[in-house]
């Protein structure tokens, strides 16, 4: 029988992936969630599941749907209230030697559901991270981190001369820096030694506000 949050999930048609970004952890936990294996969460992880499967901590935790306090008829199904936001700076270009979030930096400031823990936004240029569901003009969520786990999305910048940040999926062992794009298009920027001086993680992509539904 198919678990309630996978289920809840499919009728969403998020990935496991989307779920895990949003959340902030791993596929194979949201996979562990799934399946039963994860019997216990930490309050902030329900609140963020709840959020993104758009349903109550009540349901993540039980599976069980809230029932109305007073009699009458149920609450719609297809009503959800607003999450609180908070607003985060939209970087533009980023001068090299400047902090992240230095004033000369900033475009505007878009709003971001206040759950989420990110520190600014970066508008996607081109379609090199399509398969990941990002596209061009898409706004990314990103948490100001110095590294990022193998395989997750980052924000990065390569060479010290250049002034833009790049997506692209890391992979990182003692040898070389690997940077995937998520398009069959885009070869990997695999950078050995010396190179590996020349990238700079920004931060971990937690979450996208896409234009194309």
């Amino acid at each position: 029988m198919e678990n309630y949050l996978a289920k809840r999930r499919k009728e969403l048609g998020l990935t496991m992936k989307q779920v895990a970004e949003y959340v902030g952890v791993s596929e194979g936990t949201v996979s562990r969630w799934e399946s039963g294996a994860i019997a216990n969460m930490r309050r902030d992880r329900i609140k963020d599941l709840a959020t993104i499967l758009q349903t109550s901590p009540n349901f993540i935790m039980t599976g069980e749907k809230d029932v109305p306090m007073e009699r009458g008829d149920p609450p719609a199904t297809n009503i959800f209230p607003l999450p609180k936001t908070k607003k985060v700076p939209l970087l533009g270009t980023i001068a090299c030697g400047t902090p992240i979030l230095a004033v000369e930096n900033v475009n505007e400031y878009v709003d971001m559901d206040s759950s989420l823990h990110a520190d600014f936004a970066l508008r996607c240029k081109g379609d090199s991270m399509i398969n990941a569901r990002v596209f061009d003009g898409d706004i990314v969520y990103i948490r100001q981190q110095p590294t990022v786990e193998n395989g997750e999305i980052a924000a990065v910048m390569i060479g010290r001369t250049e002034t833009e940040a790049t997506l692209k999926r890391v992979f990182l062992d003692s040898e070389k820096i690997r940077l995937c794009a998520e398009n069959p298009r885009y070869k990997d920027l695999v950078f050995f030694e010396e190179q590996m001086n020349e990238i700079r993680i920004l931060g971990k992509a937690v979450a996208f506000l896409s234009n194309i539904s």
